[in-house]
């Protein structure tokens, strides 16, 4: 049987996602992006993790097997569009996920796998993980990398990062904001799961309404950021885990969560 490109691992309300081809160092090709689309699919789940298991978090894409459809009939242009077709789809299933999605860097994030990272909504990295939007040095603008990036960084980190193809350490991925937190290797799994599990004492329906409200007033103006935040505000103070909340803290207990 062959061995899974990931393997899931359910930990109570907590999904964690470790990407399993390290001999090859976790690349996006097709079979991976769809099993980890696949694995999103965790509605009992109020927390996903994304972590890997190897030397690299995840190197990008397949380049080897990129250059040899340059040989196809239409020089490549059928085989590319499908590839970051799929991988478009695969980051907006994490976007779009009702879930906090929370990558696990242990080691090298570049490429694609950078934008992994930056497509989840938090990050907490080792001080041995390295980052990089590394294909402008090989002649490959990372163009789809950047949808995430630069929503995620202030936007001359983000052109620093895509412009030079630099790799840059875990420290310096903290303080531009592209990972929340560094802690040293042993203490990667335990911080992240520590985290998820904090976070998965909350409810699932506001989780869910909060990111994705989030999502939709970014880019707007600020009076329609607002009118959305408004009309989400509203929403969840009738939700029944709204109104849980606010009669547990009354009550002075913890507050038992419906999720629906």
């Amino acid at each position: 049987m062959d061995t899974p490109h990931v393997m899931v691992h359910d930990e109570g309300r907590v999904r964690r996602i470790v990407l399993n081809r390290p001999a090859q160092r976790n690349l996006l090709t097709p079979e991976m992006m769809a099993a980890i689309k696949a694995a999103l699919d965790a509605p009992f789940a109020r927390v996903i993790v994304i972590a890997s298991d190897g030397p690299a978090f995840c190197a990008g894409h397949d380049m080897k097997e990129m250059a040899r459809h340059h040989a196809d009939a239409d020089g490549g242009r059928a085989y590319f569009t499908a590839l970051f077709n799929q991988c478009s789809d695969m980051m907006m299933a994490i976007s779009t996920a009702p879930q906090p999605v929370i990558a696990e860097v242990h080691s090298v994030a570049v490429a694609a796998g950078c934008q992994l990272v930056a497509a989840c909504d938090l990050a907490v990295a080792a001080d041995t993980a390295k980052f990089g939007t590394t294909g402008v040095t090989f002649g490959l603008y990372c163009s789809t990398p950047a949808v995430p990036l630069v929503r995620t960084l202030p936007g001359k980190h983000a052109a620093e990062l895509l412009m030079t193809g630099d790799v840059i350490d875990a420290a310096q991925a903290e303080r531009i904001g592209l990972v929340n937190r560094v802690v040293p290797a042993a203490e990667l799994t335990p911080t992240t799961m520590r985290l998820a599990a904090h976070i998965a004492t909350k409810s699932a329906a506001v989780l869910a309404l909060g990111k994705r409200t989030a999502s939709a007033q970014r880019t707007l103006p600020l009076d329609e950021a607002y009118r959305v935040a408004t009309e989400a505000m509203v929403e969840n103070l009738l939700h029944a885990d709204g109104r849980e909340g606010l009669d547990a803290f009354a009550s002075k207990r913890p507050a038992t969560w419906a999720d629906d």
